[in-house]
């Protein structure tokens, strides 16, 4: 029996842990839930789950994550924020099931440092994928990585094309429905961008050997190939539930969490290359990645702020790219330390919207 924390318990990957939690009584326990904001859906939760322990917002969450005695810490925040409770769980020695992007896009150096081998478990599908593909060999014999992109709703059309692009049109996804940013990031690459990021630290694979192949069917969640030439895929329907169980269990599968592929029924998978003239956001990922420090918590925030202005009306399609290497180009690294990647942010949205402020 595991006992887990649930952090971010009311979004959309701690709903889904707590169906997996829900359907599976004798393998998890839930000893504190933490949630942003909502707190009546926080208290149904807990009465629910018979949880005495829970939190509302990042500081109550760190203190969670440090304080209530688990053996899984689940970090479902969204946003900067859930970089404290990231370090706290990791500090007090839990295994964190992570799904917090930002923890390794603002805080990467930071929080491989304190992690311990096998103490982070990646919840976000490609990076689960490629966690059980490495199951599959050694880490010396790792060629490269290979992380699927669905292409988003524009793939196959050229960088001039996208120039009269409609935020109705950025959020028209073809395979998932993840919120105005997200979605938004997924149609300019942006997230296949920060992905990579996310896959070098975890997997301390260099950049030059983390590649992006374009699946538009989401059922390969990625893969890796071994120096004797052979490719390990992870495929499945998509669904969240199963890398979510897997964070929790590590590395036991849980029966039933997902609906396996029909195998009677014909279909047909494809792979395409990048095209980097179109959508340039991965190869300039790899460059702030390469930089490191301070520069992918200022590319993650100064592509925020483009967006929203994006959907404001203040900015062009083609302009959220545009925005974030300016805002890249001017930066000048600062301090790699908790408070130095905040102040970081900090400055790339203040720069940013100086700079949409201006058009």
């Amino acid at each position: 029996m595991r006992r887990v924390i649930i952090l971010g318990s009311t979004g959309s990957i701690g709903v889904q842990a707590l169906d997996v939690v829900r359907a599976n009584p004798d393998r998890f326990t839930v000893v504190g839930l933490g949630a942003g904001s909502n707190r009546e859906l926080l208290a149904a939760q807990a009465a629910e789950f018979g949880v005495e322990h829970t939190s509302v917002g990042a500081d109550e969450a760190a203190q969670l994550a440090r304080d209530v005695d688990a053996e899984v810490v689940l970090n479902g925040i969204t946003g900067s924020v859930g970089l404290a409770p990231t370090i706290a769980a990791l500090e007090s020695g839990k295994t964190l099931a992570l799904a917090n992007k930002e923890s390794l896009i603002v805080g990467g150096e930071l929080v491989m440092a304190l992690a311990a081998p096998g103490q982070l478990v990646p919840v976000d599908s490609e990076h689960s994928a490629i966690a059980q593909a490495l199951q599959a060999g050694s880490a010396s014999e790792v060629r490269r990585l290979v992380l699927t992109a669905s292409g988003g709703p524009f793939r196959g059309r050229s960088r001039q094309s996208l120039e009269g692009v409609t935020p109705r049109e950025a959020l028209a996804h073809p395979t998932w429905d993840m919120g105005l940013v997200i979605t938004t990031n997924s149609s300019t690459l942006v997230n296949k961008g920060l992905e990579v990021i996310e896959a070098h630290h975890l997997f301390d694979v260099p950049y030059d050997r983390i590649d992006v192949t374009v699946h538009p069917q989401s059922i390969v969640h990625s893969m890796v190939e071994f120096v004797d030439g052979s490719t390990i895929a992870q495929a499945s329907p998509p669904n969240m539930k199963l890398p979510i169980s897997l964070g929790l269990d590590w590395p036991h599968r849980v029966p039933g969490v997902g609906v396996p592929l029909d195998w009677t029924t014909a279909s047909t998978w494809t792979f395409e290359p990048l095209d980097d003239a179109a959508f340039p956001a991965v190869a300039l990922a790899k460059q702030v990645g390469t930089a490191g420090g301070t520069f992918p918590a200022v590319f993650n925030a100064a592509n925020e702020q483009a967006v929203l202005a994006f959907h404001a009306g203040r900015v062009g399609y083609l302009g959220i790219l545009d925005t974030v290497r300016a805002v890249v180009d001017s930066h000048t690294a600062g301090e790699n330390s908790f408070e130095g990647v905040l102040e970081a942010e900090r400055w790339a949205r203040a720069t940013a919207d100086q700079l949409l402020g201006a058009l």
